[in-house]
């Protein structure tokens, strides 16, 4: 198993690229099969969700044309079963958006409960409801969801809470209903946004992405397209706490200023400098900085993404900070392995309570999840001594080239994969 090992006690400095957004990508991916024509798609990111998700597509019979790394030509013309594999949905829980896709396309999919990581509760019910009110007949059959319709038809539909996955699935299969559907209380999400854009493209008609109620006309066929993903909010976010956990000064270039808007505002609020341009953003922490409350929320609202990478700054923070967590029951699985670093954080229910440390220690400590598993790694970055993060397949799910990319700010990390290695290391850093 691979993992981490990482000497802290630097600040971060220079300049890091982000990619494009893997949340975008994984539904974009999925919304190409929709024409029988070929898409285009470039500035996906090379991690191992995408890849797993390109697998699956591949699979049903769809062609999957890799052009570069980051490019990808899609035709889902020769697609010969709408029965996707559990193998693939037990990896990454976007397979999902493969319901929509094909139950929009085909009108019928079978597409096994997902799985992805284990953050807590996450129902599929808002799903099936929308699907349903777009007149599919939707069940559970051995592990699988079964949705099948004569047609698909417009629909009004209020979703009972916000909900990413569900806007987007409601989204696709609407795309190609007879008639208008309106989805209310959607998710306002940035990729949500990029998903609507990207269908639009393809011809179809979608109106009001990025406010909370989205109107749909739909067509009955989608064409072809070349389509560019959004950068990615949440990895850029990830640097940007790093620069302010280590004490540094870094530079996060291709990125959209305002979707982190809610991350600048707790970072200026803790004693960050953040300063903004047209497609970057530079995060500068001269001093130790302060103590804050965060709260979770559908964006644009504290996204629950960022929450442990907040959650580690504020470990080094002066004061009592506390972090509420709105969106996910199971988001703070990385606390104990803070506190084995040195760390003052209490959790109770949905709520960390973090007393501001002078410093973390290096330590043994394992990814529990996406990220969190980032998280830790900030944690190490921020850390005096040597820290070993386990479990690092979490983090590659993410994050392309994350320590090459911390590498280039001038952290010592290195991937390695048996003790041998780690000691190596060790004896190199001194």
């Amino acid at each position: 198993m691979e993992q981490y090992v990482i000497k802290g006690g630097s600040p971060l400095v220079g300049e890091v690229e982000v990619g494009g957004a893997k949340n975008a990508a994984l539904a974009i991916l999925t919304a190409a099969v929709m024409t029988d024509e070929p898409v285009m798609i470039d500035n996906i990111p090379d991690v191992s969700d995408i890849n797993v998700l390109l697998e699956a597509i591949s699979v049903i019979g769809a062609t999957v044309e890799r052009i570069d790394r980051h490019t990808v030509r899609i035709n889902g013309a020769t697609i010969g079963s709408v029965s996707v594999d559990y193998e693939f949905i037990k990896k990454i829980r976007a397979s999902y958006y493969l319901l929509g896709a094909l139950l929009g396309k085909y009108k019928k999919a079978e597409v096994p409960l997902p799985g992805g990581c284990n953050i807590g509760s996450r129902p599929i019910d808002q799903h099936l409801k929308g699907f349903r009110a777009l007149g599919a007949n939707v069940s559970i059959r051995h592990g699988a969801i079964v949705a099948s319709a004569e047609n698909l038809r417009g629909a009004h539909i209020f979703l009972d809470m916000v909900s990413v996955g569900a806007t987007i699935n409601i989204m696709m299969a609407a795309a190609m209903a007879r008639g208008n559907t309106i989805i209310e209380n959607a998710a306002r999400e940035p990729h949500v946004v990029d998903v609507a854009n990207f269908l639009n493209s393809m011809g179809a008609n979608i109106k009001g992405a990025g406010t909370d109620i989205i109107r749909i006309r739909g067509v009955e066929s989608l064409h072809s397209s070349s389509y560019s993903i959004v950068p990615d909010m949440i990895e850029a976010g990830t640097y940007m706490f790093a620069a302010a956990a280590t004490r540094g000064d870094v530079l996060i270039k291709n990125v959209i200023p305002k979707h982190l808007e809610a991350m600048t505002a707790k970072l200026e609020e803790i004693g960050c400098d953040v300063e903004e341009f047209d497609d970057a953003v530079r995060v500068s922490a001269k001093r130790r900085l302060g103590k804050t409350h965060v709260k979770t929320l559908p964006y644009p609202g504290f996204p629950t993404d960022m929450q442990p990478q907040i959650g580690v700054t504020l470990t080094l923070a002066s004061g009592t900070s506390i972090v509420t967590e709105s969106i996910f029951e199971n988001r703070f699985k990385y606390a104990d392995e803070l506190t084995r670093m040195g760390a003052n954080i209490k959790v109770e229910g949905n709520t960390a309570i973090i007393d501001g440390t002078d410093r973390l220690t290096g330590a043994r400590i394992s990814a529990p999840d996406l990220r969190a598993g980032a998280a830790l790694v900030i944690a190490g970055l921020a850390a005096e001594g040597i820290t070993v993060v386990d479990d690092i397949i979490y983090i590659q799910r993410g994050y392309e080239d994350f320590e090459q990319k911390l590498q280039g700010l001038g952290a010592e990390i290195e991937k390695v994969s048996s003790e041998k290695e780690i000691q190596k290391f060790k004896f190199r850093v001194g």
